[in-house]
């Protein structure tokens, strides 16, 4: 009998029904917080990351307590399907009308517990015209980094999360088309903050790209760049020492990387926070002439 070869993907396949899109669970941002805390303990970045953590806790607190979103029609949920095209795409989507609101309670939350440096910082969310904090997402959606206030992106990208995972969440996976690009998100079009492999079930084993805006996560076969879906030469890289929960993946072909984080090394892994607590890693990946395909808004730190 000749032996058949199974490539990567048809591996994953042979062993059953694979799940291809994860949609957000109901308490996406308050395990984030929680993963926060835990990674901040003995941390250089130990500030930074209690800091993320109150401000995913503020997340939640107004995502359970805000209303459901207005989705697109049912016929533009059908076209999107038909032509494989994300739909939840901040460029064909009218922005939630509370989200400036979101934005703003957000920055209210998170004032008490800042020195004054770090007050006066978010006066602009709090003070700014509609239109200001308007132009403040769109360089977050195009990845424009010479429209941003940095000191406010994270507060700003904060609220857009609150509001695109709600919608995500109100979505059937049926309504939703593989994507025409595999290294953007399938849901809304955004890039991902990094990869994750996760455990139990039928995903178990399988990766997912983590999306940066509405924390959807679609389904790519592994040892495979998610950037240019090359498979020959890809390189891992970790920082020695450490526990290998999170780990680069390099391309040789389109010089990029992005993280993949190991649930099966640590169940409690999260691919935002380990992602933040690892910055080490990114400044490594900087070195060797990588650069990272995908972000984190939490931390805008450079050009896609």
């Amino acid at each position: 009998m000749t032996p058949t070869l199974l490539q990567p993907g048809q591996i994953e396949a042979a062993a059953g029904h694979i799940p291809e899109l994860r949609l957000p669970p109901v308490d996406l941002f308050l395990t984030r917080a929680r993963r926060l805390e835990q990674l901040s303990e003995r941390h250089t970045l130990d500030d930074y990351l209690r800091f993320i953590a109150r401000l995913a806790r503020a997340q939640q607190d107004r995502l359970d307590a805000s209303p459901e979103e207005e989705l697109p029609s049912p016929e533009q949920l059908a076209q999107c399907r038909e032509y494989h095209m994300p739909p939840l795409a901040p460029a064909g989507l009218t922005r939630p009308p509370g989200w400036r609101d979101t934005a703003r309670h957000l920055a209210r939350a998170m004032l008490p517990d800042l020195p004054a440096a770090g007050q006066a910082a978010l006066q602009p969310i709090l003070e700014g015209e509609d239109a200001w904090l308007d132009e403040q997402a769109t360089g977050l959606f195009e990845s424009d980094l010479t429209r941003l206030n940095a000191a406010t992106a994270p507060l700003i990208g904060a609220a857009l999360q609150v509001h695109w995972v709600r919608l995500a969440r109100q979505l059937d996976p049926v309504q939703v088309a593989r994507p025409e690009h595999p290294n953007l998100c399938p849901v809304c079009g955004s890039h991902p903050v990094s990869s994750v492999v996760r455990i139990g079930g039928a995903e178990n084993g399988l990766r997912y790209l983590h999306c940066a805006l509405c924390a959807s996560e679609w389904h790519v076969v592994r040892a495979k760049c998610s950037n240019c879906d090359n498979t020959r030469g890809i390189g891992y890289y970790h920082v020695e020492g450490g526990d290998n929960v999170v780990r680069a993946e390099s391309c040789p072909e389109c010089k990029t990387y992005l993280k993949i984080v190991q649930q099966d090394k640590d169940p409690l892994a999260d691919p935002v926070a380990d992602d933040l607590a690892t910055l080490a890693l990114d400044w490594l990946m900087d070195d060797t002439g990588y650069a990272k395909s995908g972000i984190n808004w939490y931390l805008v730190q450079g050009q896609l």
